[in-house]
């Protein structure tokens, strides 16, 4: 089922005009909310636990911007396609990149401001120490917490992230001996456990493939599986893609899967379950020249990747104002 304003639109309105729209939450009845695609595909969760700032965040998106439903893929690999040129650009323009130099500290001066990042592999026991004007942050919510100055933890707006918790997500890549269908699109499942997939064979010019599919599925919620090993999630995948295609994988001549890839993620966006909109912080924090980015900071888009990106953007912005680069 393609994505669409009006699915969402039906699907949330018909949950609002039911009587489990006026229950207490934990006497819902689950198989009366909107559809399993609409609900595990909101970032991930049940709708039952689901923040309705959420669906109305989305839904008033869609009705204002013009291109707000409109879904796009990357031509191959996000390492090649996306990071590779970034890395390019930046050192195109004077900086520099350290692959494999995860951050270890963040050292302060006296006045609680950020001296230096200190960076480095585990091969490397002493690290390499990073200066510079203004710091920012793009790691994930739950790792900057495992990194944060104990010096900062009790101002309000990092203590606030205790309350922002990943969610774990397991993506799936599936390669079949023959083509399952035909749609140039994101499509939206019925399956309780598949929320959303893709042809990539179709979607993606270094997947094209005339003859086989080569399917995305996102597995969520996954909360009960990330810790299964990878044969168990691809059975339970495969039956439920015996219930999408029952024409591909029911008779004699049925699909066969050729090749697999599990990927885990156990903890992604943040769950956007209700009052996390409150804990979410600005770009600018109270420290002089250090910043944050990422999904989960304050942005119109929620947690998604035109989050992240506008985050930077909102970061950028925020460093030019509050420090001297911005008239240097």
């Amino acid at each position: 089922m393609i994505f669409s304003l009006e699915l969402m639109a039906d699907n949330f309105f018909h949950f609002l005009s039911s009587d489990n729209a006026w229950k207490p939450r934990e006497t819902f009845d689950k198989n009366s909310l909107p559809s399993c695609s609409i609900r595990s595909s909101c970032l991930f969760i049940l709708l039952f636990i689901l923040s309705s700032t959420v669906l109305l965040t989305a839904l008033n998106r869609f009705l204002q911007e013009k291109n707000g439903s409109k879904m796009a893929f990357l031509d191959g690999a996000p390492p090649e396609r996306l990071c590779q040129p970034i890395v390019d650009h930046i050192r195109a323009m004077g900086g520099d990149v350290f692959l494999n130099s995860p951050l270890k500290k963040i050292n302060l001066k006296e006045d609680g401001s950020v001296e230096n990042f200190l960076i480095g592999s585990a091969k490397e026991p002493h690290g390499k120490e990073i200066e510079a004007d203004a710091y920012v942050s793009a790691m994930p919510v739950d790792i900057f917490k495992t990194i944060l100055p104990n010096e900062w933890a009790s101002q309000d707006i990092f203590r606030k992230l205790e309350g922002l918790k990943g969610v774990p997500v397991i993506n799936i890549h599936l390669w079949f001996d023959r083509k399952l269908t035909n749609i140039d699109h994101l499509l939206f499942s019925r399956s309780p456990l598949l929320s959303v997939y893709a042809d990539m064979s179709i979607t993606c010019k270094e997947y094209e493939d005339p003859n086989r599919s080569m399917l995305e599925l996102v597995f969520a919620p996954a909360k009960d599986w990330i810790g299964r090993k990878d044969e168990e999630i691809i059975d339970a995948t495969m039956q439920e893609l015996t219930k999408l295609f029952p024409m591909h994988f029911s008779g004699e001549d049925q699909a066969k899967l050729r090749k697999y890839k599990v990927i885990k993620t156990p903890k992604s966006v943040y769950k956007a379950v209700p009052g996390c909109q409150d804990l979410r912080p600005d770009q600018k924090t109270p420290i002089s020249n250090f910043f944050l980015t990422g999904d989960y900071t304050m942005q119109k888009y929620l947690a998604s990747m035109e989050g992240a990106v506008l985050s930077g953007k909102l970061c950028a912005e925020k460093i030019q104002i509050s420090t001297e680069i911005g008239s240097a």
